[in-house]
């Protein structure tokens, strides 16, 4: 079976990056203080702090290991070859609901980059999926739920 890639922005690339500085970094040695610390309380078969310490600990490897597999599988949506003429992943497009004529603006990213109340929504999502590929002028119909079809005129496409 084929790996599967992680789609990342640059800077969602980055920010995972980042997270893994700060768990490998600075929070193993918190964890292993707090180890260190049950370990000197004595017998470590009845000790509360230690069983809480050795179950951060695993939770933070999971953690640790789930980023750099990320960062191992990761696809970096290159800007500069992004085309600006149809919706794609990396770039902004700003949509009008034909029913309530509200307006709304996304950025379309990866799956583990979409953050919906920051206006990061995924390529996997259904309105995400659907505006992939169309251009400035289309309205695109999509199955917000079982039944429900939205219109979206598609008004801008941007980096």
């Amino acid at each position: 079976m084929a790996e599967e890639h992680v789609l990342l922005t640059k800077e969602g690339y980055d920010k995972i990056v980042a997270d893994l500085e700060e768990l490998t970094a600075v929070r193993r040695k918190e964890v292993a203080e707090k180890l260190k610390d049950a370990i000197a309380q004595g017998d470590i078969s009845e000790n509360a702090d230690y069983d809480a310490a050795k179950n951060e600990q695993a939770e933070l490897e999971e953690k640790i290991n789930k980023l750099e597999n990320m960062i191992r599988m990761a696809k970096i949506i290159d800007e500069s070859e992004v085309d600006e003429s149809v919706v794609g992943v990396g770039l902004k497009v700003k949509v009008k609901d034909m029913d309530d004529k509200e307006e709304a603006e996304y950025v379309i990213v990866g799956a583990t980059e979409a953050d919906p109340f920051a206006g990061k929504i995924s390529n996997e999502s259904p309105v995400g999926k659907a505006l992939l590929g169309h251009k400035v002028g289309q309205t695109v119909p999509v199955e917000v739920q079982e039944g429900l079809i939205v219109k979206y005129k598609i008004l801008s496409i941007s980096k």
